[in-house]
């Protein structure tokens, strides 16, 4: 069988640092964990005029995270708090893509920064600066490494998550301030931190759309193994 192609969205950088131009970037683990379980990366630079063609080509979208935010305008903010910084060009790109694959009903995976854009995209909406709205929050930006856990998550009973990782509780990292605020209809909660935090969303009724808010790609757990292998098998069956 043909294996499934995964298209995975790149980061952006201005000038500086690996170049003197604009870059893209991406870590080496997102297309290390899609071809573990058994998909073909494919990175995505942000050409908007060709998402058509992108989501005509690849099986399944991994919307990934970076150091930046989700415009607040674009779930009805009208204020930004100070730590917001966007890439405009990056999130109108990924809006569109994320768009295009529900449309389809292409399998979707969103991590960290990309669970938030799918929150969006599927009608929710953001706590812009966890700190300064949960009482007691835990270090969700933890100080040490990204490929150790930083807290853990309880996993929803009877949520699609919960069927994949066949565990009640999960060792997560964390690197995000901020979070899905709400679950709104067509949206599940499958995941919440011990402050209350949602770490996980789902749509049930689609072929595979989840959205997590740690890094599964580092492989911490068994179960961060099972969500790529989940993911990447919806993919192949290829379009509906």
């Amino acid at each position: 069988m043909k294996k499934p192609l995964i298209g995975i969205t790149l980061d952006s950088e201005q000038p500086g640092g690996y170049s003197k131009f604009p870059w893209y970037a991406a870590r080496e683990n997102y297309c290390g964990a899609v071809a573990a379980a058994g998909g073909v990366p494919l990175l995505l630079p942000h050409e908007t005029e060709l998402a058509e063609s992108y989501l005509g080509a690849i099986d399944g979208l991994i919307i990934t995270g970076g150091n930046f935010d989700v415009d607040p305008a674009l779930f009805g903010g009208t204020e930004r708090h100070p730590t917001v910084r966007t890439k405009d060009r990056r999130t109108a790109f990924e809006l569109t893509m994320t768009r295009g694959a529900l449309e389809a009903d292409m399998p979707l995976l969103g991590i960290c920064g990309g669970q938030q854009l799918l929150h969006v995209a599927l009608g929710g909406t953001l706590i812009q600066h966890i700190p300064d709205t949960i009482k007691g929050a835990l270090a969700h930006e933890q100080t040490n490494p990204r490929n150790e856990p930083g807290h853990t998550v309880a996993v929803k009973a009877g949520s699609r998550l919960r069927q994949i990782v066949g565990a009640d509780s999960l060792a997560v990292n964390s690197a995000h301030h901020q979070a899905a605020a709400d679950e709104p209809a067509g949206i599940v909660v499958n995941a919440v931190a011990p402050d209350g935090v949602i770490e996980g969303i789902e749509a049930p009724g689609r072929r595979f759309c989840i959205g997590v808010q740690w890094h599964p790609e580092f492989a911490i757990s068994a179960g961060d193994v099972k969500l790529f292998a989940a993911f990447v098998a919806a993919a192949e069956g290829g379009k509906p």
